[in-house]
C-alpha cells in the first residue's frame, strides 16, 4: 500500500511540475512581447515568481523525494531504464534552474533570448516526457 500512495503522490507532483516547465517559458515569450517598463511587464514579473515559488519549487522537491522514495522501495537503482529516468529528471531539474535564472534576467529588464529561442525551449520538458514515459512504462533495457 506504501507503493501506491507513494506513486500516486510523485505522479501528481510531476503534472504539477512539468505544467509549470510548460507554462514559464511561454511566460517570457508573452513577457519579451510586453514594452518594457510597462505596467504589463510588471504583471508578468510577478505572475513568473509566483508560478516558480508556489507550483514549480515546491513540486520539484516533492517529485525528487517521492521518486527516490519509489526508486528505493523497487530497487530501480539496479535497472537500466532507471539510469536513464533518471538522467532525463536531472536534465529537466537543471532547465528548472535555468528557467528560474532567466526569470530574474527578465526581472531586470534585460532580454537576452528572442521569443523564438524561448519557444523552441518550450519543447525541452515534452521531450524530457516523452523518453520518460517510455523508460517508466516500457522499460526496453
Amino acid at each position: 500500500m506504501t507503493y501506491l500512495w507513494l506513486k500516486a503522490g510523485h505522479v501528481i507532483f510531476v503534472i504539477f511540475w512539468m505544467a509549470g516547465l510548460f507554462m514559464l517559458p511561454r511566460f517570457f515569450v508573452y513577457h519579451q512581447e510586453a514594452a518594457p517598463g510597462s505596467p504589463e511587464v510588471a504583471a508578468w514579473v510577478d505572475r513568473e515568481r509566483k508560478l516558480l515559488r508556489i507550483i514549480m519549487w515546491p513540486s520539484l522537491v516533492v517529485v525528487w523525494v517521492l521518486g527516490l522514495a519509489l526508486a528505493m522501495v523497487t530497487g530501480a537503482f539496479g535497472q537500466g531504464w532507471f539510469h536513464v529516468k533518471l538522467a532525463m529528471v536531472f536534465a529537466l531539474t537543471a532547465y528548472h534552474l535555468w528557467l528560474a535564472h532567466y526569470a530574474g534576467v527578465l526581472a531586470r529588464g534585460e532580454r537576452r533570448l528572442s521569443g523564438k529561442q524561448l519557444r523552441l525551449a518550450n519543447e525541452v520538458p515534452g521531450i524530457a516526457a516523452a523518453v520518460i514515459v517510455i523508460m517508466v512504462i516500457v522499460k526496453p533495457f
